[in-house]
């Protein structure tokens, strides 16, 4: 199993059990989302920076993956200028936000 593979399902886990992981509000993230509409908001939506990237559909997706990947992001585990920027500016409790919407979205 690889490095990413490994962390990811260490996070998943962790993110799950109790006292470990923020409690995330879908209703607190209605104010911090503006950052992500503008990528993951677009249907087919592909970046040009670094490179050409389909960006993911991340509604629906479950909130502990979100958790774990914005994670990864801001600790530079996962390589991508521009979330990593975005993830550096967020709290603990913003990702669990964030990821408690966009669980709930389809």
């Amino acid at each position: 199993m690889n490095r990413v593979k490994l962390l990811t399902l260490t996070l998943l886990g962790a993110a799950s059990l109790p006292g470990l992981a923020a409690e995330g509000s879908a209703d607190a993230a209605k104010s911090k989302i503006s950052m992500c509409v503008g990528c993951h908001g677009i249907p087919g939506y592909r970046t040009t920076f670094p490179e050409v990237y389909h960006v993911p559909k991340i509604g629906g997706q479950h909130a502990a993956y979100i958790v774990a990947a914005l994670k990864q992001y801001k600790s530079g585990e996962r390589d991508h200028p521009s979330m990593r920027g975005i993830a550096e500016s967020l709290s603990e409790k913003d990702m669990a936000d964030l990821a408690a919407y966009y669980a709930d979205k389809k």
